[in-house]
């Protein structure tokens, strides 16, 4: 009786599933992911956080007090004070928004001219994927701490340096991984059907072709915005990144290279750090989690 109602149960989700949108039936099955779910909610914690603390709080992000220096938490600062007196709980949250915003950014870009670079490669093949491919290799090859150097040496470091420079060797990464999907799928019966009625390249490309590559692009941009984040914070941790007095997770913890802060002034560089391993895990599992529920084929 236990099987029957058990294959009875699972019919009727399966019937319900089909029932569903496209996007529906991939939150449907999202959802069924409790991992998943949990690592989306707390990354939107977050999220909200970094956009509304440092909206509501008292304390500003550059105000300094002589008198509270490298104070422990308290009530009046939850998360202490720094070398200058600054409140670092409004400045964790601050710092957040601008890492997550780098991230979120750069994120878009890569994926924006990624994507057309390699459905532009993989459709068309021939000299025009060997002009493309060629060029992701050598952005591919650019050593990336010399560059960054050679870069914020030039122009100094500021967030739209930052941006150019991850967006700049970033983006041939999904430029590969689209293109070697376009590749494949260009060959299906469904698209010889489309070149017989006549339907332009771009239609079959962004219509016909891309929607089938969405998870892979999905999966690059989640593990693409946790792999920010580190970046952006190795090189603010370098002073490399995005310059005092403007927080963010990575030049927070740059305190902590000294061994006094290191051993004796946890709340100084604890909070960041803990802000970008969450930040990271979350955007990782749910990209696990939204690859699976996308196209369940690609489950492991």
């Amino acid at each position: 009786m236990s099987s029957a109602a058990n294959s009875i149960d699972k019919t009727k989700k399966i019937k319900k599933e089909s029932e569903l949108s496209y996007w529906g039936s991939v939150f449907f099955r999202f959802r069924k992911k409790k991992m998943a779910m949990f690592c989306f909610i707390l990354l939107t914690i977050i999220v909200l956080g970094c956009i509304f603390v440092p909206i509501i709080t008292p304390h500003t992000i550059t105000a300094t007090n002589v008198a509270n220096m490298n104070q422990p938490p308290t009530m009046t600062h939850l998360l202490g004070t720094d070398e200058l007196g600054r409140d670092l709980f409004v400045r964790f949250f601050h710092g957040g928004r601008i890492s997550l915003g780098i991230a979120l950014v750069v994120v878009v870009i890569e994926c924006i001219i990624g994507v057309i670079m390699g459905c532009i490669a993989g459709f068309y093949g021939k000299i025009i994927d060997s002009i493309i491919m060629r060029t992701c290799e050598v952005f591919m090859s650019f050593p990336f701490i010399m560059f960054c150097i050679t870069v914020v040496g030039i122009f100094g470091n500021s967030i739209p340096i930052l941006i150019f420079v991850l967006v700049l060797l970033g983006w041939a990464g999904i430029a590969r991984i689209v293109r070697g999907q376009i590749l494949s799928l260009r060959e299906l019966e469904y698209m010889e059907a489309c070149e017989a009625l006549g339907i332009s390249d771009i239609k079959r490309i962004f219509r016909h072709l891309l929607p089938n590559v969405l998870a892979y692009v999905i999966v690059f941009a989640t593990l693409g915005m946790a792999s920010v984040i580190l970046t952006e914070t190795a090189l603010s941790f370098l002073g490399l990144g995005v310059s005092p007095p403007t927080p963010t997770w990575g030049n927070m913890i740059q305190p902590a290279n000294q061994f006094i802060v290191l051993s004796t002034r946890w709340w100084i560089w604890i909070p960041p750090g803990i802000g970008i391993f969450l930040s990271v895990m979350c955007f990782n599992i749910v990209g696990d989690g939204l690859r699976d529920a996308i196209d369940p084929k690609m489950k492991r």
